[in-house]
């Protein structure tokens, strides 16, 4: 005699209306497990709308199983638990069934609707980015574009806290060694709150989140992209244009808001600014920063920094990292090079900042983030074709002409602090910032760009190097090509 839970699932007449049923060889199943009650009610309505049979209960009549968030293993213990595991049913993710709805029909069984057969791995990384090696091989960038985009329009809608969480979210997943295909497999992997996991959830099964389209669309966004791209401009200067019906670079132009004298040079090189530099043209700007260098302090070392040291082939600007191996030679050193520069023609717009670090004074006892505290020059270059453009430069109001606006950072920092700076003005920005967080809240430290404060221990920690900075922290040592969180 067949025991009585199992005669309920094999029971014929214990099934859904059939009535209106454009696919007699197709009959649904629903899983209700993971996918919840609500939902699998709310499924199975839309399917039988669209003409589906929809059993409630499993019986041999059943085509198709259609899970959601189970894996292989996970549903053939349940069939054991239910029907001794025995089906001749497809076990499908839910991904089949929401393609046959959009389609209006049973779409074709590929082995991507399957559940697979083998257990599919489950990610694990560290909590923070920088205890995780994130090389340029992003194999989930579908993924962390959109995470990216929703982090990008937080910011610029001033809620950093929200840019931060889903730049975190893109972080981690950037770290891992292979594509994601299912959200099972995220069990392990950190930073990724409801918000993220909706978003990743609706890629995963569609291809794009309608919330991210929906963004790429908005004219607010389109116009706080367009506006903040504006050298000199942010996120508040720009949201109060738009409050006073500005969008376009036209507008701007038109409607003769007073603009200061970055955002003039800005405005007039917006075309070149916006334009990605390439790594010859940015080994080009470092051959001039030697030669000034050298011309006006002899023996001062200039190093390539931000994104090209951690093997970017493009960036949105050129920084470079200037010392000298004898301590002091290097105060003076920025106004000097910048005159030799503007004298030399390469200055369309420069802008210095003196150094205003104290450490005794104010070290330990500031944010630490002030990676701004060195001299500084923000400075836009004016790159010659022959100096490595390669082409001609962008037409502007006198037409094609033979060079390009570059962006340019000048950083000069006392050999003593070199280590410290090199770190901080490597990147990427979250790395940095987590390195900051691991500091504070793991080991009860102050890290910036100038220097490392222990509280535990009431002093400073010196450092002639990156990997000693890491040995501080109690961190493996991760070189620049991976940091790219």
């Amino acid at each position: 005699m067949v025991p009585f839970k199992r005669r309920k699932l094999v029971c014929s007449g214990a099934t859904g209306s059939h009535e209106g049923t454009r696919f007699p060889q197709v009959v649904l199943f629903l899983l209700e497990r993971k996918m919840g009650a609500s939902r699998r009610r709310f499924l199975s309505q839309l399917g039988e709308k669209k003409g589906f049979q929809v059993e409630q209960l499993l019986s041999e009549r059943v085509t198709h199983v259609i899970c959601e968030n189970n894996s292989s293993e996970e549903v053939r213990t349940w069939l054991r638990s239910e029907v001794g595991g025995q089906t001749a049913a497809h076990l499908l993710d839910v991904s089949w069934f929401t393609e046959s709805m959009k389609a209006g029909r049973p779409v074709e069984v590929l082995d991507r609707h399957k559940l697979q057969t083998e257990e599919v791995e489950v990610f694990s990384t560290p909590s923070y980015a920088c205890q995780r090696r994130t090389t340029l091989d992003n194999h989930n960038a579908v993924l962390t574009d959109a995470l990216s985009l929703l982090a990008e329009n937080a910011e610029l809608s001033g809620e950093d806290g929200r840019g931060v969480a889903f730049r975190r979210a893109a972080a981690a997943l950037k770290a891992l060694p292979l594509p994601v295909t299912r959200l099972t497999q995220l069990g392990g992997v950190p930073c990724l709150g409801g918000h993220s996991l909706r978003v990743i959830k609706d890629v995963l099964e569609s291809g794009a989140s309608p919330e991210v389209e929906a963004l790429r669309r908005s004219e607010r966004f389109k116009a706080l992209k367009v506006l903040t791209g504006i050298f000199g401009v942010g996120v508040k200067t720009a949201g109060r244009w738009i409050g006073e019906g500005i969008l376009t670079l036209r507008q701007l132009r038109d409607s003769g808001p007073t603009l200061n004298r970055a955002q003039r040079a800005g405005l007039r090189h917006y075309d070149d600014l916006n334009r990605p530099v390439g790594r010859a043209e940015a080994a080009a700007v470092a051959a001039v920063v030697e030669a000034a260098a050298g011309s006006v302090l002899p023996g001062a070392r200039v190093t390539l920094i931000g994104g090209f040291r951690r093997g970017k082939q493009t960036g949105h600007d050129v920084d470079f990292l200037i010392t000298h191996p004898e301590e002091g030679r290097e105060a003076g050193l920025m106004p000097k090079l910048v005159s030799w520069l503007d004298s030399q023609g390469f200055l369309l717009y420069q802008k210095t900042n003196s150094n205003s670090y104290l450490e005794a004074a104010e070290g330990p006892a500031r944010p630490a983030s002030n990676m701004d505290r060195f001299e500084r020059c923000f400075s836009v270059f004016k790159l010659p074709e022959e100096a490595g453009r390669g082409g001609a430069g962008a037409g502007g109001e006198g037409g094609p002409r033979p060079w390009r606006a570059v962006r340019v950072d000048l950083v000069v920092s006392p050999v003593s602090q070199f280590a410290f700076a090199l770190l901080g003005w490597t990147g990427s920005k979250l790395f940095e910032r987590e390195l900051r967080r691991w500091a504070g809240h793991e080991m009860n430290m102050c890290l910036s760009s100038h220097a490392l404060y222990d509280h535990r221990q009431s002093r400073y920690l010196r450092a002639s190097s990156e990997e000693e900075i890491f040995a501080h922290l109690g961190l493996e040592y991760i070189p620049p090509s991976e940091r790219n969180a």
